[in-house]
């Protein structure tokens, strides 16, 4: 192949991964299916439903069309072939060409059946049917999970092609293609499986995901699995009404932050205030040692924090670099500035 078809080709494939895939880099230039087609789409948060009809429909359509690109492409890029012309192009050529219209030819087809009798053959529509009422039909199902997705208090995390939505009756997984929909109140959910990484794209820090099996009583419609951090997991759960089990090797870590407080509710501790909603309930007596002994110093101060407060101060104070300090480590009194450590925290009984 001459430089120019090499050049084109290396470009051309890094443009169709990265719009296929589309990295950060491609949602920030807006060189996205949902950005393109914006105008057509429209609004996810007025309509959710209708519009994932179109965008799954759409971004088949523009996947399909990605080889007929590159033929016209090279059509410029490798001129000598003759490309334009099919019936003097060579036959591997003529083969692809084939192929790169047979892909939108059946992509046409199937978006055609799609959208016949207002998208009731869609795959997300016929998934919503199995939950309408007998007198109802799918759109009043598609009408209530427009409703919940509108609401502020919904659980939303995840990329985007392989976003998770979950709320107050749906649990939802948005991908490239598909969305997959089951109601909350007939699933039952368990952790399948956790992956440990040693650094998230993020920060520095380590992260573990989580894989939970989301499967419907309803055999109509089919399990899938949704993917999440581990430090949204009690937020998760919050949302959800059905508990989530794990299977018998998966241990979840939670957060550096919720693994310290929950440190110091250990502590059997009442729970209470430094925020000015409840009364306080925890104060500082040196217990760790005796009174001369060690860095701890005894507070004197009146009981004027609650222990998530408290816990709060205590992690402020430590450095996010050597979270396996933070146990041991000794920070001073909010208020007298006296030194204490974690066994120095009781409560008001």
């Amino acid at each position: 192949m001459d430089s120019p078809e090499v050049t084109f080709t290396l470009a051309y494939v890094v443009f169709a991964v990265c719009f296929v895939f589309t990295p950060t880099e491609f949602h920030s230039a807006g060189l996205t299916v949902q950005n393109l087609l914006s105008g057509w789409l429209g609004s996810e948060d007025a309509a959710f439903v209708p519009y994932h009809l179109r965008r799954t429909a759409a971004t088949v359509l523009c996947h399909s069309l990605l080889p007929l690109g590159y033929y016209v492409g090279m059509c410029f890029a490798a001129s000598e072939k003759r490309l334009y012309s099919p019936s003097q192009a060579p036959e591997t050529w003529r083969v692809f060409l084939l192929l790169a219209l047979t892909l939108p030819t059946i992509a046409c087809t199937l978006i055609y059946y799609w959208s016949r009798d207002r998208w009731a053959h869609h795959p997300l529509a016929r998934t919503l049917a199995h939950y309408a009422l007998p007198q109802s039909g799918w759109r009043a199902v598609a009408s209530s999970v427009d409703t919940e997705f509108r609401r502020i208090d919904k659980f939303a995390t995840g990329a985007p092609g392989a976003r998770v939505i979950v709320t107050d009756t749906w649990v939802m997984k948005v991908t490239t293609y598909r969305v997959r929909v089951a109601q909350q109140q007939d699933v039952h959910l368990t952790v399948t499986e956790s992956q440990q990484h040693d650094l998230s794209p993020d920060s520095n820090l380590p992260v573990q995901l989580l894989t939970i099996r989301v499967a419907s009583a309803n055999p109509a419609v089919p399990a899938f699995d949704i993917r999440l951090n581990s430090t949204e997991y009690g937020e998760l759960c919050e949302k959800l009404r059905a508990p989530i089990r794990s299977a018998a090797n998966v241990v979840i870590h939670q957060s550096l932050g919720d693994l310290f407080l929950e440190t110091f509710a250990s502590l059997d501790l009442e729970a209470c205030i430094g925020c000015m909603q409840t009364r306080a309930s925890v104060r500082l007596v040196k217990t760790c040692q005796e009174a001369d002994e060690g860095e701890c110093q005894q507070c004197c101060c009146r009981p004027m924090w609650c222990l998530t407060c408290m816990g709060k101060w205590f992690a402020s104070r430590q450095d996010p670099q050597r979270p396996d300090t933070w146990l041991a480590s000794r920070v001073p009194c909010p208020t007298c500035r006296a030194r204490f450590c974690i066994l120095d925290v009781c409560a008001v009984r």
